[in-house]
């Protein structure tokens, strides 16, 4: 899969595009993205996406929590049968570019877009102003707006997603992602207080706080041959920090190697309780022993 991130070098070649944020790739992103598959290789063309890194919501430091990280993004193109992404950095410039401009020099002129394929809501160019209505002056019926997919009778999105994380309800984010939620990162060095207190961590430090918090059992991958079994605190560890940072802290049951360094993902099995503070380490250590007994019972279970 050819990623290009410099618009001004794009290949000029006719391809099937679709365009959005593509936060999560859910069963609904999925479904455009082989749509488009579908087109390019009835017409003999690249099936292309595009979408921005960071996206228009973050450029604008409006509050949102990304499902995904880029590469997981990627990851989804591509087992979508996606071959070429345009993922330019978004900035003031391409905010303020007329979206009739942006339509003529970047889609059809650099691009070589034949087909645009996006979702009923998306918008672009100066002030959002351009719509499908927009696409469709130039590429005619070949700007397309996607059918919208649902799930329990209503609309999958993004939105819903992250709302259904915060809620701690798993089963429904697996539904509409099409695969359970999991989030990855690379296991750095901590303060090791858990150490201390007999729970050796291991510790992803996160750019931004993920769409899940609390305590979960859960499952990790990229340590072992098969899924490790864990328990993992997820958020700011308000008792020990006044301001922390995102921090996912992993207890590996029965294992012990070193493992800095290691990209791991982290997979949420089960919720077991919320973040809190306690009036004490000795009662958050009272409570870590409680989540250990309550993570294996799910296991177990």
């Amino acid at each position: 899969m050819q990623i290009i991130r410099d618009l001004a070098g794009a290949p000029q070649l006719s391809c099937a595009l679709t365009i959005g944020n593509f936060d999560g790739v859910h069963v609904g992103h999925q479904a455009m993205l082989r749509r488009v598959v579908e087109v390019a290789r009835a017409r003999s063309i690249v099936p292309a996406a595009m979408s921005f890194w960071p996206s228009p919501h973050d450029f604008f430091k409006r509050e949102t929590q990304r499902i995904y990280t880029v590469r997981q993004m990627l990851e989804g193109f591509r087992a979508c049968g996606i071959e070429r992404v345009y993922l330019p950095r978004f900035n003031a410039a391409l905010s303020k570019q007329d979206a009739s401009e942006f339509v003529q020099n970047v889609l059809k002129s650099t691009f070589g877009a034949d087909f645009v394929l996006t979702g009923e809501d998306f918008r672009f160019g100066r002030n959002r102003a351009g719509d499908i209505w927009t696409l469709r002056a130039l590429f005619g019926d070949d700007a397309q707006v996607m059918d919208e997919v649902s799930v329990a009778g209503e609309r999958v999105s993004s939105t819903r997603i992250r709302r259904a994380l915060a809620a701690g309800d798993l089963a429904l984010a697996e539904r509409l992602l099409g695969k359970p939620f999991e989030f990855v990162g690379h296991v750095c060095h901590g303060d090791k207080l858990g150490r201390t207190l007999g729970f050796p961590t291991a510790n992803l430090a996160l750019r931004s706080a993920p769409p899940v918090s609390g305590v979960f059992a859960v499952e990790v991958d990229g340590v072992a041959a098969r899924p490790l079994k864990a328990v993992a605190s997820i958020g700011v560890r308000p008792t020990v920090k006044l301001a922390g940072t995102p921090l996912a802290e992993v207890f590996l049951f029965d294992f012990s190697d070193q493992i800095y360094g290691k990209r791991i993902s982290i997979r949420p099995v089960k919720k077991l309780r919320s973040e809190a503070k306690f009036a004490s380490i000795e009662d958050m250590t009272v409570q870590m022993n409680q989540d250990l007994v309550d993570a294996r019972a799910v296991f177990a279970a």
